[in-house]
C-alpha cells in the first residue's frame, strides 16, 4: 500500500539530461517515465513541476547581462518544452497526462486552473505544471512548495541527481553523511539549501514535508510513494 494518496513531484530540468550537456536524454526520460507509470499504477494521484535548466543553460550564456525578468519568462519558456516531452513520454507509456501553465499558451496547453488541475489528479491523470508560478524572480522550487499546497498533498518529493541531504558535499568531502531525516529548522540553522529560502519557508509554514532522493536511482520513486526508507526526509 502506497504511504501517501496525492504527491507532487518536483523535477529539476538538468534530471532530465542525463549525461548530456544539455537538452533532454532519451534514455534518462524513458526510466523516470517507467517509474512514474508505476506509481501511478499503485493508485497515487500525481503532479509534476518541472524545471528548465537542461534547455535554458543552453542559451544562458546570451542571457547574460539581460534584463532578469526577460531571462525568467525565458527559462519558464523552456520549463514549457520539458512538460510537453514529458507529457508525450508519459502517452506513450499509456498514462494519461495535462499539462497546465502558469503563462497562457492555449494552442498548446491548458492554462492552470486549479479546480480542473484536482479533477484531473482524482481521475488517475498526471497534472504537469509548466511556466513556474508565472512570475518572474521566482524559481520551480517556489512554483513545488505552491502548487503542493494548492493540489492539497501530502508530501513535496524533490528529485535530484543525489540520493538524499548529506553533511557535506559527498562529491567533495568522502566522510560526508546522509540524513535520514531532518527538521526544517535543523537544515536552515546548517544552511543545507534543499530548496530555495521561499519554497522551504512556504513548506515549513504549511507543514508540508519535503522528501529529497535521487531520480536516477531506478525504482527509488515508488520507494519513497511506498514509506521505504529512501532520500532524506524534511519535516516541522
Amino acid at each position: 500500500m502506497p504511504a501517501y494518496q496525492r504527491v507532487l513531484l518536483k523535477l529539476s530540468g538538468e534530471a532530465l539530461m542525463g549525461d548530456d550537456s544539455y537538452g533532454i536524454n532519451p534514455t534518462t526520460i524513458d526510466t523516470m517515465v517507467k517509474d512514474i507509470a508505476e506509481v501511478v499504477a499503485s493508485g497515487v494521484q500525481l503532479a509534476i513541476v518541472i524545471g528548465g535548466g537542461n534547455i535554458f543553460r543552453g542559451v544562458a550564456g546570451g542571457a547574460a547581462g539581460m534584463d532578469r525578468a526577460t531571462a525568467d519568462y525565458m527559462g519558464m519558456l523552456a520549463t514549457m518544452m520539458n512538460a510537453l516531452a514529458l507529457q508525450d513520454a508519459l502517452r506513450q507509456k499509456n498514462v494519461e497526462a495535462r499539462v497546465q501553465s502558469a503563462l497562457r499558451m492555449d494552442q498548446v496547453v491548458e492554462p492552470y486552473i486549479r479546480p480542473k488541475a484536482i479533477r484531473h489528479m482524482e481521475e488517475g491523470k498526471v497534472v504537469i505544471f509548466a511556466a513556474g508560478t508565472g512570475n518572474p524572480f521566482f524559481t520551480t522550487d517556489t512554483a513545488a512548495a505552491l502548487r503542493g499546497a494548492e493540489m492539497g498533498v501530502e508530501i513535496v518529493l524533490k528529485a535530484t541527481k543525489v540520493d538524499g541531504i548529506y553533511t557535506s558535499d559527498p562529491k567533495k568531502d568522502p566522510s560526508a553523511t546522509r540524513y535520514e531525516t531532518i527538521t526544517f529548522d535543523e537544515a536552515i540553522i546548517k544552511n543545507l539549501q534543499v530548496m530555495d529560502a521561499t519554497a522551504f519557508a512556504l513548506c515549513r509554514d504549511r507543514k508540508l514535508p519535503i522528501k529529497v532522493f535521487s531520480i536516477l536511482k531506478q525504482g527509488a520513486l515508488k520507494r519513497v510513494v511506498m514509506g521505504e526508507g529512501e532520500g532524506t526526509l524534511v519535516h516541522v
